[in-house]
């Protein structure tokens, strides 16, 4: 029986979006450059351990150790640590998307054997008993318990399968974007290490939030979106694929659904035949019937209701659909330019976006690709000023626009495209972001928490912890070192990897143009 074909969807595509294809880029050169650009992510990122006594990632951990510890999705044993849970007929759920939590699952239960291992028990006894450790502790508090060291360890193990790894990865894929950009080595490694390293991509790349989870997700299928098409046979693996990474991003932010709409939009229009859309649609609904029957098994509905049962805010989430009105003044311009929680203000970095989307509007390059990045900023813009939730809590920047932000930073690359190889451009994006490495290092690792309620958190929260050497726990610790030096063995190894990296990206000669199909120097390298 013959596959049923739909030329139009073919057609649409490329009459509608026409849009670059990713360059094949398999040398030695580019994937040294990727392996040190991930593994400085990563080393980032895991450096520093996640917040204890942290409502988000608390409740998060509590759903994971209720499922293998007791076989139940009920967290009533463990609620007393978050403020994040849901009460239902008498008894306490998870609030939020519970889309990390059951992800963690398979991760927890193979490592817990792992952990009631004698030697690993004497390992939590001598963490427990670190001076370094006890040195971040508040006073009064109840001390470095071996139950909070195990929670701690757990926490710590997830957040690098599920967070870490998975932002390293993102930084790699969006390396390999920007080939589609046609703009040089150097250019294309300084905007990943400006998007994870200077943006509060950062601090939620070494949490167990779902923000940089979700980000991964839907970047990583709009990457699949451009590969070169492989056969037909493959393309509806592909498309499973993609499908699959829409919903879970979906189950683990709700929001996200607006990003996963946009991106599953571009998937059927690349789409050459129903076969390959049903491998959209079968990938999409493995995750969407998980939580259904999550929902189902707690709330007797296949709709996500737990926000509706949240213990606390109910004030806020009663307003409009669950805290969504419509955009706020105040709220729009919090979430910019604030000195709260403003992302230009955390990020001035970013502001260059702005300029590349101008650019990118009227040159009419990739025109699919700028729709999506474009929706997706603008989708999470407003939909985060909706909020009467805007502020989202203890955070670093506006933290419900983590997920645009890989989509964001593809109009700095635009831009870099126009005017990369010009001087004056060269020292604005230094400036720029060295500032924004700066605020949001500082914001990041300052204290054993995020910035609270308090106003202009970098002058009034976290510059005092600072200068104080009050520095987030980190693995400098397990070394015995303290305050300020802790940092010392991850700075060490970002002097290393940066000047490996810069031995590597320079420029290649005869680069094929992806518009021209000639040989040509990539565009913005230094001459």
């Amino acid at each position: 029986m013959k596959e049923s074909k739909t030329p139009n969807l073919a057609k649409k595509d490329s009459e509608l979006m026409p849009a670059p294809v990713l360059p094949a880029e398999d040398g030695l050169q580019y994937r040294r450059v990727e392996l040190v650009l991930f593994l400085m992510l990563v080393a980032s990122y895991l450096y520093f351990l996640p917040r204890w006594a942290d409502w988000s990632q608390d409740s998060r951990l509590d759903l994971t150790l209720a499922i293998v510890d007791q076989h139940t999705l009920s967290i009533d044993d463990y609620f007393e640590n978050t403020g994040d849970y849901a009460v239902f007929n008498g008894r306490h759920y998870l609030d939020k998307a519970p889309g990390p939590s059951l992800l963690a699952v398979p991760i927890y239960a193979g490592m817990k054997p792992i952990l009631r291992l004698h030697p690993m028990q004497d390992l939590l006894h001598r963490l427990a008993s670190q001076p370094a450790f006890e040195s971040t502790l508040r006073e009064g508090g109840t001390g470095l318990l071996e139950t909070k060291v195990y929670r701690a360890v757990v926490l710590y193990a997830l957040t690098a399968v599920l967070v870490a790894f998975p932002s390293a990865l993102l930084g790699v894929l969006l390396f390999r974007v920007m080939g589609m950009f046609e703009i040089s080595l150097g250019w294309r490694a300084a905007i990943v290490l400006l998007y994870g390293l200077a943006t509060n991509a950062f601090p939620y790349a070494g949490a167990f939030y779902s923000h940089q989870l979700s980000a991964f997700l839907l970047f990583a299928s709009f990457y699949l979106c451009f590969k070169p098409r492989p056969h037909d046979r493959s393309m509806w693996r592909r498309n499973l694929f993609i499908g699959l990474m829409i919903g879970l991003a979906l189950i683990s932010e709700y929001p996200t659904a607006l990003i996963g709409g946009a991106l599953a939009v571009l998937c059927v229009l690349r789409s050459r035949s129903r076969r390959e859309l049903t491998g959209l649609v079968a990938g999409g609904l493995v995750p969407g019937v998980i939580l259904a029957a999550y929902d189902w098994a707690i709330f007797g509905t296949i709709l996500p209701v737990g926000y509706e049962y949240s213990a606390l805010y109910q004030d806020l989430h009663s307003i409009g659909l669950i805290s969504l009105t419509y955009p706020h003044p105040e709220a729009m311009w919090g979430i910019t330019f604030g000195s709260y929680r403003g992302l230009f203000y955390v990020s001035p970095v970013l502001l260059l976006a702005l300029w590349g989307y101008l650019s990118w509007a009227r040159s009419g390059f990739g025109k699919s690709i700028f729709a999506v990045s474009v929706f997706s900023c603008l989708s999470f813009f407003f939909f985060n000023s909706s909020s009467a939730m805007w502020q989202g809590g203890y955070a670093v920047g506006p933290r419900y626009l983590v997920p645009m932000l890989p989509f964001m930073t593809l109009a700095l690359a635009y831009l870099v495209r126009a005017h990369g190889a010009k001087r004056p451009f060269q020292w604005l994006v230094a400036g720029l972001g060295g500032v924004s490495m700066a605020v949001v290092w500082i914001e990041s690792i300052s204290g054993q928490g995020f910035p609270d309620w308090t106003p202009s958190p970098l002058w009034n929260y976290s510059l005092p912890h600072l200068l104080s050497g009050n520095i987030a726990r980190n693995l400098g610790m397990v070394l015995k070192l303290q305050g300020w030096n802790s940092l010392i063995p991850l700075f060490a190894l970002l002097l290393v990897g940066g000047l490996i990296l810069s031995s590597l990206v320079r420029p290649i000669r005869g680069v094929v143009s992806l518009t021209t199909g000639k040989s040509a120097s990539p565009i913005g390298a230094p001459e």
